[in-house]
C-alpha cells in the first residue's frame, strides 16, 4: 500500500495532508497511479502530488533513530508484505506479498462464527466480526497445542468468551393456573356479551324489515294497481305476492327465536363456581430435603417429557409436508399408488386396510396436544415456581440464547495469515514467506535482518503476534542466531504519522509531483524518495512491420 500526499490550496499555503490510497508496491497496474492523479489533478486541482509505501513510511520516520537493515513485516488491510532494507536501502525486487490481511481474516471469522449460530446469521455482522477481532482474538504460540487444550471442559469453562447480542425482552408469561382459569372466564363473559349484542342488532334488523314488509302487505289489501304493486315487489326484490307472505313468515319465526335466545340468556343466573381445591403440591410436605429434591427432579423429568413429545410432534407435521423428507416421502408413495388405480374401480374404503391407509396419508404427523397435556404442563411448571422460584425463569434464558460462546474461534481465525489453506489458499504462510525472503540474502545479511524484525500495520496490534512470529524464526534459523522482533507502537497510525513527518522536511518539495510535470511527463510519472517506490517508465510501444 501507497502513500499520496497533497497540498491543500484551500487551507495555508504550508499545510500537508497525508492521503492515503490502497497503492501495493510494484504490484498492481500502473493504470491505478494514472487514474488517482488525473483525478487529484483534473478534478480537485492539488498543487502537488507526493507516493509513498505506508511500510516504509512507519519505518525511517517513526523511530527516533532507525537501524540501517532491517526487514518490515506489513500486515496490511487487504494483504500482507515482507520488505528487507540493507543499508536503508529497499531491495525491492525481494519484496514477497501474502494475499491475506485484515479484510480476509474478518470475513473468515464472520463465515465460521455465522456456521456455528445459524439462528443469529443476520446478528453476525462483517463490522461485529471486525470488533471481535480486534477485541478479544488473539494468535497461539502453538496452534495445535492450542486446539488440545480446547478438548478439556475445564479449560473451556476458564477461557470461554461470551458475547452478548442485541435481543428484545419478551414478557414470559408468569400467570398461575388459576389465573389462566380466570382469564378464560373473562373472555367467555366478553364473547357472551358479544352475542348478546349482536343478537339485539339482529332482532331490531329483522323487525325493521317486518315492518316494511307490513306495510307493503297493507298496500296491497287495499287494492293498488299491479304495476304499483311490480313496482314495489322490485325494490324489496320479490318476484310475486307469495314470496312476500312467505318472506313475512321467515321473518316471524326468525324474530320469535331471537327472543327466545335473548331471554334464555338473560334468564341464565351467574352461579358462582366452588372454590378451588388447592393444588395438591401446595399442601404436600415432605419428610426431608432429598425427598423434595426427588419430587422436584421427577416432575422436571416429566415436564421434560411433555415438552420433547410437543416437539416431535410439531417436528412431524412439519416433515409431512417436505418433499425430501421421509414422510413426505412415504405420503407421496402411497398418493401415487391410489392414483394409479382405474378410475371405473374405486372400491377405496370397501376393505377394513383401506381405513389404514387413509389415516396414513391424512395425518398431521401425529396427535395434536391435548387440552389434559397442556393443563398437566402449566400444573409441573407451577410446581417447579412454587419450590424452586430462582431456577425457573421463563424469561430467564432468552439472553444466554443470544449469547455467541467465542473459543476456539479466536485463535482460529488469526491463524489464517501463518495458514492461508484454512481459507482454500495455495499460498505459504508469514513465516515460511519470510524464511524464503531472508534466503534470498547472503548469510551475513540474513543475519542484519532477523536482528530487526520489524511489524507494523492494523493486525500488528493482535495479541500473541511478536511471541509466535519470535518462535517461528528461531525455529528456522541457525543454532544461536540473533533474532529480534519488534511491534511498532500505535501500528495502525504509523504510517499516517510517518508520512506527515516526511511532509514537514524542509526538502519535502523537491519530491512532489505538480502538476506541469504531471501534465509533461504524463499521469504515470512520480518523485522518488527514500519510502516510495522505484520509478519504471512504460516502455514505448514499437511498431515492427512484417512483410
Amino acid at each position: 500500500m501507497d502513500l499520496m500526499e497533497f497540498k491543500d490550496t484551500k487551507c495555508t499555503p504550508d499545510t500537508i495532508y497525508p492521503y492515503p490510497a490502497d497503492i501495493r508496491d510494484n504490484s498492481v497496474p500502473i493504470v491505478i497511479d494514472n487514474v488517482m492523479s488525473e483525478l487529484l489533478f483534473e478534478c480537485y486541482e492539488v498543487p502537488g502530488i507526493s507516493y509513498g509505501v505506508d511500510a516504509l513510511f512507519s519505518y525511517h520516520y517513526t523511530q527516533p533513530e532507525p537501524l540501517k537493515d532491517a526487514l518490515i513485516v506489513n500486515l496490511g488491510y487487504q494483504t500482507c508484505h515482507i520488505i528487507p532494507v540493507i543499508n536503508n536501502y529497499t531491495v525491492f525486487e525481494n519484496t514477497r506479498r501474502l494475499n491475506i490481511g485484515g479484510w480476509s481474516i474478518v470475513t473468515f471469522l464472520h463465515r465460521i462464527l455465522q456456521l456455528k449460530y445459524p439462528a443469529h446469521a443476520t446478528a453476525i455482522t462483517l463490522s461485529r466480526a471486525e470488533e471481535l477481532l480486534h477485541d478479544i482474538c488473539a494468535i497461539a504460540p502453538d496452534y495445535k497445542e492450542e486446539l488440545a487444550k480446547w478438548t478439556s471442559t475445564e479449560y473451556y469453562e476458564q477461557n470461554i468468551k461470551k458475547i452478548q447480542l442485541p435481543y428484545t425482552t419478551i414478557s414470559s408469561n408468569t400467570l398461575t393456573l388459576e389465573q389462566q382459569k380466570e382469564r378464560k372466564r373473562e373472555l367467555a363473559r366478553r364473547l357472551t356479551e358479544i352475542n348478546a349484542r349482536k343478537r339485539e342488532e339482529r332482532l331490531a334488523e329483522d323487525q325493521e324489515k317486518l315492518r316494511q314488509f307490513q306495510e307493503v302487505q297493507e298496500i296491497i289489501d287495499f287494492g293498488a294497481e299491479k304495476e304499483e304493486i311490480e313496482h314495489i315487489l322490485a325494490e324489496y326484490e320479490l318476484k310475486s305476492v307469495q314470496d312476500l307472505q312467505k318472506a313475512v313468515a321467515n321473518l316471524n319465526v326468525r324474530i320469535e327465536k331471537t327472543k327466545q335466545k335473548i331471554l334464555a340468556a338473560n334468564s341464565v343466573e351467574d352461579v358462582e363456581e366452588p372454590p378451588v381445591k388447592q393444588a395438591k403440591y401446595s399442601k404436600m410436605v415432605f419428610e426431608s430435603d432429598s425427598a423434595l429434591h426427588s419430587y422436584l427432579e421427577n416432575a422436571k423429568k416429566m415436564r421434560q417429557e411433555i415438552i420433547t413429545k410437543k416437539l416431535i410432534r410439531k417436528q412431524r407435521r412439519q416433515d409431512i409436508f417436505k418433499r425430501r423428507t421421509a414422510a413426505g416421502q412415504e405420503r407421496m408413495r402411497i398418493i401415487s399408488q391410489l392414483a394409479r388405480k382405474e378410475k371405473g374401480n374405486d372400491d377405496f374404503g370397501l376393505r377394513d386396510e383401506d381405513w389404514d391407509i387413509y389415516k396414513t396419508i391424512s395425518k398431521d404427523g401425529g396427535d395434536s396436544d391435548s387440552e389434559a397435556e397442556n393443563e398437566k404442563l402449566l400444573e409441573l411448571e407451577e410446581i417447579l415456581r412454587t419450590h424452586e422460584p430462582s431456577q425457573f425463569e421463563e424469561g430467564m434464558n432468552v439472553g444466554e440464547m443470544h449469547q455467541l460462546h467465542i473459543g476456539i474461534e479466536r485463535f482460529r481465525a488469526p491463524e489464517l495469515i501463518f495458514k492461508p489453506y484454512m481459507s482454500g489458499s495455495s499460498e505459504a504462510g508469514l513465516s515460511e514467506i519470510i524464511g524464503y525472503v531472508l534466503s534470498l540474502f547472503s548469510e551475513q545479511d540474513q543475519l542484519k535482518l532477523s536482528a530487526n524484525v520489524i511489524v507494523t500495520g492494523g493486525l500488528a496490534s493482535l495479541k500473541g503476534l511478536k511471541g509466535r512470529l519470535l518462535n517461528d524464526l528461531i525455529s528456522i534459523r541457525p543454532f544461536k542466531s540473533v533474532v529480534n522482533v519488534n511491534i511498532m507502537e500505535n501500528c495502525s497510525l504509523t504510517a499516517w504519522h510517518g508520512a506527515k513527518e516526511f511532509a514537514r522536511r524542509g526538502d519535502y518539495s523537491n519530491y512532489l509531483l505538480t502538476k506541469k510535470e504531471y501534465q509533461e511527463y504524463g499521469p504515470e510519472y512520480f518523485k522518488t524518495h527514500m519510502a516510495s517506490n522505484i520509478y519504471y517508465p512504460t516502455p514505448k510501444e514499437v511498431t515492427i512491420d512484417v512483410e
